[in-house]
C-alpha cells in the first residue's frame, strides 16, 4: 500500500516524498507542476502530472495505485496574490480539495493528511498560539486553508472520512544532503530572498515594516525546518491509519525571531554585509505569529530535529550556494 502525496514536486511535498523514500514506505506522487519541479522527485517513484482539479485523471491515479492514504500539499499559498487575485485560490485551493475528497470516497481511502497554515489564526490574541485560539484570517490565503479545513469536518460527519490539518509556521531550510530545496518563481519567502544578496543574485533584501509592535519593530515568526515538518506529516498519517482521532494541530519551535534577527544570522552563515532596505508594512502581516506545538509533541510524539535557526539557515545556504538557479540546472 501507498501513501499518495499531492504537490509532492513542491517545496514541503518533496521533502516529505525524501523522507517517506528514506523510512522505506511506498510513494505516489502527483503534481500539476504549476509551481513544483519534477526533477524534485526520483525518477523511481511513480509520478502523474496531474491537477487535483481534474477528477477524471485523479480517479486514475487511484485505480492504477493501492492507496492507504493521502497526504494533501497541492494549493496555492502566497498571501499578497491571494489578496489580489481571490477567485484563483479559491478555485484551485477550495474547489481542488472538493473534487480531491470526492475520488477518495469513490475509491474508499479515508485518511489524509492536510498542509494547513499559522495564516488561519490571522492577527493572534496570544503567543504562542493554541490549536483552540479564535481562527480569524486577515487574507483570503488563510480563509480558504480554513475554509478546506471545515470541509473535512464536515465530511468527516457524513462520510467517516479521517483528517488530520497540520497549521504550520515559516518553513524554511532544505535537505540536509543538499540535493533538493526551495525554488519558487518568484520567490517570496524571506530567508531565501535574503540569501539571494550573497549569491549575487540581488543588492539588498527588503524589510516590510519597522514600525510593529515588537522588540526590534520588525514581524517575529517561528520557523520549522522543511524535514521536521516532513516528519510530522508522517507521524500524522500513521497516526490515523492507527485509529487516531480526527485532529488539528499546529507546527513550530515555539521560538520567534523577528525579521532583523534573521538577517543577522544569515549574515554570520554566509559571511556577507547583507544590506537592508527599508519598506512600508505589506497588507495582511501581523505582527506576531509563534506556535505552541505541544499538542503534536504529546498526541504525535513530533519532536524536531532541527531546531536552531543558525541549522535551519545553514541547510537554506548549501542549497542556494550551490543551487542558485533552484532545479533550472537539474535537467528534465
Amino acid at each position: 500500500m501507498a501513501i499518495l502525496v499531492l504537490g509532492g514536486a513542491g517545496y514541503i511535498g518533496s521533502h516529505t516524498v525524501a523522507a517517506l523514500t528514506e523510512a522505506g514506505r511506498d510513494v505516489v506522487v502527483v503534481d500539476n507542476l504549476q509551481t513544483g519541479y519534477r526533477q524534485a522527485v526520483p525518477k523511481q517513484i511513480p509520478f502523474y502530472k496531474v491537477d487535483i482539479r481534474n477528477s477524471k485523471q485523479l480517479n486514475n491515479v487511484f485505480e492504477k495505485e493501492s492507496i492507504e492514504g493521502v497526504i494533501h500539499f497541492a494549493a496555492n499559498s502566497l498571501v499578497g496574490e491571494s489578496m489580489e487575485n481571490p477567485l484563483k485560490y479559491y478555485d484551485n485551493n477550495l474547489h481542488g480539495t472538493q473534487v480531491l475528497l470526492e475520488v477518495m470516497l469513490d475509491n474508499n481511502v479515508k485518511n489524509i493528511v492536510f498542509s494547513s497554515t499559522a495564516a488561519t489564526y490571522g492577527e493572534p490574541t496570544r503567543i504562542p498560539i493554541l490549536e483552540n485560539d479564535p481562527t480569524v484570517p486577515t487574507n483570503c490565503y488563510g480563509e480558504t486553508k480554513l475554509a478546506m479545513e471545515r470541509m473535512m469536518h464536515w465530511v468527516n460527519i457524513a462520510h467517516q472520512l479521517n483528517y488530520v490539518a497540520l497549521r504550520y509556521f515559516n518553513a524554511a531550510g532544505a535537505h540536509p544532503s543538499g540535493t533538493i530545496g526551495e525554488a519558487h518563481i518568484p520567490e517570496t519567502h524571506l530567508i531565501p530572498l535574503i540569501l539571494q544578496v550573497p549569491n549575487g543574485q540581488r543588492e539588498s533584501v527588503s524589510v516590510f515594516g519597522t514600525d510593529y509592535p515588537t522588540p526590534d519593530g520588525t514581524p517575529v515568526r517561528d520557523y520549522i525546518h522543511v524535514m521536521d515538518l516532513a516528519a510530522a506529516h508522517i507521524l500524522a498519517l500513521d497516526y490515523l491509519i492507527a485509529k487516531g482521532n480526527n485532529a488539528v494541530f499546529n507546527l513550530g519551535n515555539g521560538v520567534g525571531f523577528s525579521v532583523r534577527e534573521v538577517i543577522e544570522i544569515s549574515r554570520v552563515i554566509t559571511g556577507h554585509e547583507i544590506p537592508e532596505v527599508h519598506i512600508e508594512r505589506r497588507s495582511g502581516d501581523p505582527a506576531q505569529l509563534v506556535a505552541s506545538a505541544e499538542k503534536a509533541k504529546t498526541v504525535l510524539g513530533w519532536k524536531p530535529q532541527y531546531a536552531d535557526l543558525a541549522t535551519i539557515i545553514g541547510t537554506a545556504w548549501q542549497w542556494h550556494k550551490h543551487n542558485p538557479n533552484g532545479y533550472a540546472d537539474y535537467g528534465d
